[in-house]
């Protein structure tokens, strides 16, 4: 399996509001960045899209390290958070609390099949290069003016 790093950030200037995500995709010494801004959404949502975008750039199964500072998507991915929704039927525990974002985690869900994922949290603006520049690249996103509609974006 070929190697990959993926680095992914979220923005949102509000929350709810403009969004946009930031990735970039490594391998050897190749780099490939990503990004796309949203109308209307969360922070949460760009976090999960920013991976969600570099594991639909993969063209065959990889081993893949992805790095994030969103505990939320992090812990997600190694406390077996999803893999509950998922065996609960895409709901949390108490099936009163509805789970958000179910839209992106079930696309998670089929995103990961096939490849071996390690999952890494990275403290955000502490000087980590592509964390900076995932950042940078989510808030241009956030900010401009080729933002698109966030079709899975329902508001609380």
């Amino acid at each position: 399996m070929k190697k990959v790093t993926i680095y992914t950030d979220g923005s949102s200037r509000g929350n709810p509001g403009p969004g946009g995500y930031g990735t970039v995709l490594i391998f050897g010494k190749f780099e490939k960045h990503l990004s796309q801004g949203y109308d209307c959404t969360t922070n949460n949502r760009m976090e999960i899209m920013a991976a969600l975008a570099g594991l639909k750039a993969l063209k065959e199964p990889c081993e893949v390290t992805i790095y994030s500072d969103s505990q939320y998507l992090v812990n997600a991915m190694t406390k077996g958070w999803m893999e509950g929704w998922k065996n609960n039927g895409w709901a949390k525990k108490k099936k009163s609390e509805v789970l958000k974002n179910v839209d992106l985690w079930k696309e998670m869900d089929a995103s990961i099949e096939g490849h071996k994922i390690h999952w890494k949290w990275v403290k955000g603006h502490a000087g980590n290069k592509y964390n900076e520049i995932c950042d940078e690249l989510a808030t241009t996103a956030a900010d401009g003016n080729d933002k698109v509609k966030d079709e899975g974006f329902v508001p609380s």
